[in-house]
C-alpha cells in the first residue's frame, strides 16, 4: 500500500464508480473549479485496448498486454489522446474499445504496469483522479474519496445519449445489457475489484444533475480545506 502522504505530497481527490455514473464529467469539472490536475485513468486502459486490437492480440494474453502497457506513450492535451505519437481520440470513444478495455483491466499484470504511470500524475497543486480503483489501490491516502453511483438504467440512458451524439445508433436494451455485463466484470475481477473505499463518500447521481453533484463534491472538498484557483491540467502535461 502507498504510504500516507506527508506535508510535501500533492493532495488527491478520488472519484470512483461504475461506467456511466458521470465520474469523468464530475472529475473534470471539479479539477477545473479547483485549478488542479485531472487524471482519467480509464483512458490508459482504453489505450492498451486500442493497441491490443491494432496488434490483433488476444485479450486473455496477460503478458503481452502488460508489455504493451509498459511500453506505450500515452498523453492527453485539450481532451485529445496522443498514443505513441498518433491521435487516437476517436478510437478510444468506440464501444468495442470500451468493452475491450474492461476485459484488459481484469489482468493484474496490466494494472501493475499502469500503476506508477497513474501515481506520477500526482503533482502540485493537486490531482482529481477518476476510475474504478483510485481510492482503494492507486491513491489509498487521498484526502477525499468519492464513490459516484447511479442505477444501471440511468447509466445506460446516459451512455446511449453519448453514443448517439457520436453518430452511433444503438438500442437502449443493448446498452443496458453491456452496462450490466461490464459491472459484473469490474466487481468480480480478482485484481482491484470495483467497490467503494472504506472512507469514501457515496453519492447516488441517479436523480441528480451534474451541477448538483459538482456542488456536493465542492462542499466536501471545502470541508477538508482542499483547492485553490487556477486552470486545470490534463495528465502528463507540465
Amino acid at each position: 500500500m502507498q504510504a500516507k502522504a506527508d506535508g510535501g505530497a500533492a493532495p488527491v481527490i478520488c472519484i470512483d464508480g461504475p461506467g456511466g455514473s458521470g465520474k469523468g464529467v464530475l472529475a473534470a469539472a471539479l479539477a477545473e473549479r479547483l485549478g488542479w490536475r485531472y487524471l482519467d485513468s480509464g483512458v490508459l486502459y482504453r489505450a492498451v485496448a486500442v493497441l491490443a486490437l491494432d496488434a490483433r492480440l488476444g485479450l486473455d494474453d496477460e503478458a503481452a498486454l502488460a508489455r504493451l502497457a509498459e511500453g506505450m506513450d500515452a498523453a492527453t492535451e485539450g481532451g485529445r489522446l496522443k498514443l505513441n505519437g498518433d491521435d487516437r481520440t476517436e478510437d478510444i470513444r468506440k464501444e468495442p474499445v470500451a468493452e475491450s478495455a474492461s476485459t484488459v483491466a481484469r489482468h493484474p499484470a496490466v494494472r501493475k504496469a499502469l500503476l506508477q504511470q497513474q501515481r506520477n500524475a500526482r503533482r502540485a497543486p493537486g490531482l482529481v483522479a477518476d476510475g474504478r480503483d483510485m481510492g482503494t489501490v492507486v491513491f489509498p491516502d487521498a484526502e477525499l474519496k468519492i464513490f459516484l453511483d447511479a442505477s444501471a438504467e440511468q447509466r445506460a440512458k446516459r451512455r446511449r445519449k453519448q453514443l448517439r451524439s457520436d453518430g452511433m445508433r444503438v438500442s437502449f436494451g443493448a446498452v443496458l445489457a453491456s452496462i450490466r455485463e461490464r459491472d459484473g466484470r469490474d466487481s468480480r475481477r480478482a485484481a482491484s475489484p470495483l467497490r467503494p473505499a472504506e472512507s469514501a463518500v457515496v453519492i447516488d447521481s441517479t436523480a441528480m444533475t451534474i451541477a448538483e453533484v459538482l456542488e456536493r463534491a465542492l462542499a466536501l472538498a471545502r470541508r477538508r480545506r482542499l483547492g485553490a484557483g487556477g486552470a486545470a491540467h490534463d495528465i502528463n502535461q507540465p
